[in-house]
């Protein structure tokens, strides 16, 4: 039995037997990551199917844990404001009062929230700005939809 500073390992050695080696103090440390999927994404489309199904798991918990509902519009801003946009995007859902619309063009590298009147009084303005700088560090990796996932679970979870 090996002690001391150094982990030991199963490795193969050239008869095919496994024997244990010791890693050098010097190794870098090993990182685990879980692997990840990768799916193929239409011309012009920013979202998997992969991805769109786990938002609407997203969605789903969200509106069971605040009781509001939650609306993602993921696509080019039309017209100059994009507040305008989103904005006009929110009055058209069946119950505006009652939900939260997150808008994100990543062409223009834009995130919109818009909230209704009733979720206004349970959500304030600065834990929608965190979620938002939540989500932007996401975006930031590349990852739209753990961004997305993650404002749509801190949203909830601050309007309850």
């Amino acid at each position: 039995m090996v002690s001391g500073c150094c982990p030991t390992t199963a490795a193969r050695t050239p008869s095919g037997s496994v024997g244990r080696t010791r890693e050098l103090p010097s190794s870098p440390p090993r990182t685990t990551r879980s692997p990840r999927r990768v799916e193929q994404v239409a011309v012009g489309e920013v979202l998997t199917d992969g991805d769109r199904a786990a938002l609407d798991r997203a969605i789903r918990r969200a509106e069971q844990l605040s009781r509001f509902e939650f609306s993602v519009y993921v696509g080019p801003v039309e017209g100059d404001s994009p507040r305008t946009f989103a904005t006009r995007l929110h009055n058209r859902l069946v119950a505006p009062a009652r939900s939260v619309l997150i808008l994100v063009d990543p062409q223009r590298r834009v995130t919109e929230v818009v909230t209704g009147r009733e979720v206004r009084t349970l959500l304030t303005d600065a834990e929608v700005e965190l979620a938002v700088l939540d989500m932007q560090g996401e975006f930031a990796t590349g990852d739209l939809a753990a961004g997305l996932a993650r404002g749509i679970s801190l949203l909830a979870q601050h309007a309850r």
